[in-house]
């Protein structure tokens, strides 16, 4: 693994579902084109991870979102773009989160690097669709079914 970053950090991850769609970052600015991927982002410390959970999905999404079930656990090496290039151990944490009726996707107050929007995406075009990480589309079938085991190991 090259460069690997010392610290492990843990991070957290919103499923928003709403008639058979999903809420999903855009993200713009990479090589390889447009990104999406779930809301949520690093805990910090002092955080729980249901306050870390609050707090980014207020950043990114721009609302308060219910936290209910852990889906899974993960742990993910995530390339970063330093100089030199290096590597940040994450341990994944996903939770099913709800957002209120009235709830409209847009970017909250300090949105992701890369972020330009949110959007609700059809269920069914995930698997075209360039998630990041790029094994997201194969779990979000059995985690929406609640099929999936917690503890997922090493994921792309």
């Amino acid at each position: 693994m090259n460069n690997l970053v010392p610290e492990i950090r843990n991070a957290v991850r919103a499923l928003i579902l709403r008639d058979d769609r999903i809420l999903l970052l855009h993200k713009q600015g990479y090589s390889d084109g447009d990104r999406f991927a779930l809301p949520g982002g690093g805990q910090s410390p002092g955080e729980t991870l249901q306050q870390a959970l609050l707090r980014e999905c207020r950043e990114e999404i721009g609302t308060l979102v219910q936290v209910h079930d852990l889906m899974h656990v993960a742990d993910y090496f995530k390339a970063r773009d330093t100089d030199p290039p290096s590597t940040r151990h994450l341990v994944e944490f996903l939770f099913r989160c709800e957002v209120a009726d009235s709830y409209h996707p847009m970017n909250g107050e300090h949105p992701d690097k890369h972020q330009v929007g949110v959007v609700w995406t059809s269920l069914d075009a995930l698997a075209q669709m360039p998630l990041y990480p790029r094994s997201m589309a194969t779990f979000l079938s059995k985690w929406i079914s609640d099929t999936a085991q917690v503890y997922l190991g090493l994921i792309d």
